[in-house]
């Protein structure tokens, strides 16, 4: 049997997709650790898993950066996200290396499991210590660049004449962007005794023997140019521990009247502005409104006022217990949610905030499952609108039966996934033995 130590954010969208999996490779008999920090571990520990907390990371610096308004509010403020992103991304490689050696040193894994935007195991470790690193995608679209594709973040659509302006400025702008974090890599790796990269630091993680993606290739314009390594492997749903019962009122939800589902996810630290909108333009109408405040919030904290009376406002409902009794779900569109959303078939209304979003609002209105509704125009009114249009219009909802037909056909994500992670664990398992036998 082998050992895996999956190396993650302790964010709630970050680690949640593991856990399905690494359930998949307990229930096979092997061994699995978490390198997180400590916030993530009780979760983790709950589960049955080994937990092996940040040492040397900052974990409240990085708690902070993400659940505090003042800093990644937007992308309105490029140069000092810029430079949170590099602080986050780059700036605490050197205490994950220190972290992982020990953990590599003390625990023997034979694979590490890193989630993209936990940098170190890919930019340092894969080339210095004898120990294969698989890529985890926090995001259900591939990062890597390729032809025709937009670069990611920006939301851009895909190559068509009249977007042409837009992906070559986007295209000549990104190795700009991008120099200081080559640089910044590079002297990195330089002190680890490392070569520079010879590409930038997102293709680099491309070359790991292993990347997986919690999507399906046709919701990510049916991509064809990626290299090998790169594994649609389905959903990885988990959003909730095994024993936590269902709320006993969503069993009175009449089935007469639409159900309307309002998210912000779970990393929403902002103004509530999608929660209030819909407080509003939902208000007293022929709908049943479920809202939560993403459970990093406390419902009663948020500043909603009193509701209608067609309104209920919850800190966190599982996804698997309330989407089936759901006719749309309107959200900022984090991953984790957009996935769990397409893979039941249930139309969207996506108010892109940042991260991620914006290229799944992107991909959602191009696959014709739903609606974009840019942030600045999320009045209650136009929101009201938007939701009465998907309701009323029969194709959201066949296009997202069809998205949901697809992520059907790779059932299992957690198991797939697991099964790759064994296959790699056990091919370098042989060259090994080949190399000790030469």
């Amino acid at each position: 049997m082998a050992r895996f130590v999956f190396a993650v954010w302790p964010l709630h969208s970050h680690f949640h997709g593991l856990v399905p999996i690494a359930h998949a490779l307990s229930n096979k008999g092997h061994e699995v650790a978490f390198y997180t920090g400590s916030k993530a571990c009780a979760t983790l520990s709950a589960e049955g898993f080994r937990c092996m907390p940040f040492v040397r990371i900052d974990e409240d610096w990085v708690n902070d950066l993400f659940y505090r308004r003042e800093t990644f509010a937007s992308w309105r403020d490029a140069l000092r996200t810029k430079r949170l992103f590099k602080d986050w991304l780059l700036g605490t490689i050197p205490a994950q290396i220190e972290d992982l050696t020990e953990v590599v040193e003390s625990w023997h894994p034979d694979v590490i499991v890193s989630e993209t935007s936990m940098l170190g195991p890919m930019i340092v470790l894969y080339d210095k210590l004898n120990v294969p690193v698989a890529v985890y995608s926090t995001v259900i679209a591939c990062l890597l660049p390729g032809p025709g594709i937009p670069p990611y973040g920006l939301g851009l659509p895909r190559r068509r004449w009249w977007s042409r302006p837009l992906m070559w400025m986007a295209e000549r702008l990104r190795p700009i962007v991008v120099a200081d974090f080559q640089r910044t890599a590079n002297a990195i790796r330089g002190q680890h005794g490392l070569p520079p990269l010879d590409t930038t630091v997102t293709e680099y993680t491309g070359r790991m023997p292993l990347y997986l993606i919690p999507g399906v290739r046709e919701f990510d314009y049916q991509r064809q140019d990626l290299p090998p390594s790169v594994h649609y492997v389905g959903q990885c749903l988990w959003d909730r521990p095994a024993q936590q019962a269902a709320p006993p009122w969503l069993h009175e939800l009449s089935g007469d009247t639409p159900v309307v589902h309002v998210t912000e996810g779970t990393m929403h630290a902002q103004k509530p502005l999608l929660l209030q909108a819909a407080a509003q333009g939902l208000a007293d109408q022929p709908v049943q409104v479920i809202m939560t405040a993403g459970g990093h919030r406390n419902a009663s904290e948020i500043g909603l006022g009193a509701l209608a009376s067609n309104i209920r406002l919850e800190n966190w409902i599982a996804h698997s217990d309330l989407l089936p009794r759901t006719d749309v779900v309107v959200t900022t569109g984090g991953a984790g949610t957009v996935g769990a959303i397409l893979a039941a078939g249930i139309p969207l209304i996506i108010v892109p905030t940042e991260w991620d979003k914006p290229e799944n609002a992107r991909r959602v209105v191009e696959a014709g499952a739903g609606l974009c509704l840019s942030p600045s125009r999320c009045t209650p009114a136009r929101l009201r609108a938007a939701v009465e249009r998907v309701l009323a219009d029969s194709s959201f909802r066949e296009n997202a039966q069809r998205l949901a037909d697809t992520w059907a056909r790779y059932n299992d994500g957690p198991a797939r996934a697991a099964g790759l992670l064994e296959q790699l664990a056990q091919s370098h398992a042989n060259e090994q033995e080949r190399i000790l036998c030469a």
